[in-house]
């Protein structure tokens, strides 16, 4: 039990380790991009032609100058800096993601054990589920806000509508799969043992799906987010890091550091929700992985 819960510590930090690694890359390539601008004029070396994203500090600010800008008041006038107001934007934004995740995959479970159990529900859904994913977001929150709206329910809960409808699709196709995995000679063990398909299901899809369960949950995670934040800037909601965004881009002229910054902050709650659903899959999956 305590190596089990040690490995699963160990796989845990060692995530958020190659997290940590890959925005220093990133950070990296920024300002090596920036002072490739400044050292060729904006140009692409030996050819004269202009680099594809312009290098200058309107631009890409540096990430010193970003990182700095949270340490700024975020308004003239009070103390509270951009990084704690930012913070507790990302915190709404974070409830409402997480909520719409919860909401998004007990859908998205139940939609995949009704069309792995009803081959007419998985010939008459599926094709309306996968339609489903190619409306684009912006088209579909307005109305969401606006039948909101006029049941008289609050906004964020249209927001938290937007985040379950991304968040449920890769949760159906993954526990989907999860449910129809089982190897034929296991499905023909619970069939001499006259398991029926309520037990079938309980005994041996469910288990086998559990870790494809947790692989469409952090694909559902990241989508969340991005739901939340399209609600957020479609409901015209109070708060919230979408609503931070777009107030940043209204000065983005005079300050496109803050701007940068909320992003960086809108990243780092899609990186938190899916790490914390990494911490719940090592521990769910720790007596498995020992097994094996």
């Amino acid at each position: 039990m305590g190596s089990g819960i040690g490995a699963a510590a160990l796989r845990t930090a060692r995530a958020f380790l190659w997290t940590a690694l890959v925005l220093l890359a990133l950070a990296a390539l920024w300002e090596g991009y920036k002072a490739l601008g400044d050292a060729t004029g904006g140009r692409i070396p030996g050819t004269g032609l202009d680099l594809p994203i312009a290098a200058d500090d309107q631009a890409m600010p540096h990430i010193a100058d970003i990182i700095g800008a949270l340490t700024e008041p975020a308004r003239r006038g009070t103390d509270t800096s951009l990084a704690v107001y930012l913070f507790n934007e990302a915190t709404i934004t974070f409830r409402e993601a997480l909520l719409g995740l919860a909401i998004g995959s007990a859908a998205g479970l139940l939609l995949a054990v009704g069309l792995r159990e009803s081959r007419f529900a998985s010939r008459g859904v599926m094709p309306w589920l996968i339609a489903s994913q190619t409306v684009p977001l912006v088209a579909v929150a307005p109305m969401v806000v606006i039948w909101g709206g006029k049941a008289g329910m609050p906004s964020w809960v249209a927001v938290t509508v937007l985040s379950a409808y991304l968040a449920f699709f890769p949760v159906t196709v993954s526990v989907l799969r999860g449910l129809n995995s089982p190897q034929p000679v296991h499905r023909e063990l619970m069939h001499a043992l006259a398991a029926g398909r309520v037990r079938t299901l309980l005994l041996l899809r469910f288990p086998a799906a559990l870790p494809f369960l947790f692989a469409g949950l952090r694909l559902a995670a990241t989508a969340s987010v991005v739901g939340a934040i399209v609600g957020e800037l479609s409901a015209g909601t109070g708060g919230g890091i979408g609503r931070a965004i777009l107030t940043s881009s209204y000065y983005y002229s005079s300050a496109p550091e803050n701007l940068y910054a909320a992003v960086l902050v809108a990243a780092v709650t899609g990186i938190v929700l899916v790490q914390v659903l990494r911490v719940g899959e090592s521990l769910s999956l720790r007596n498995r992985s020992t097994a094996g």
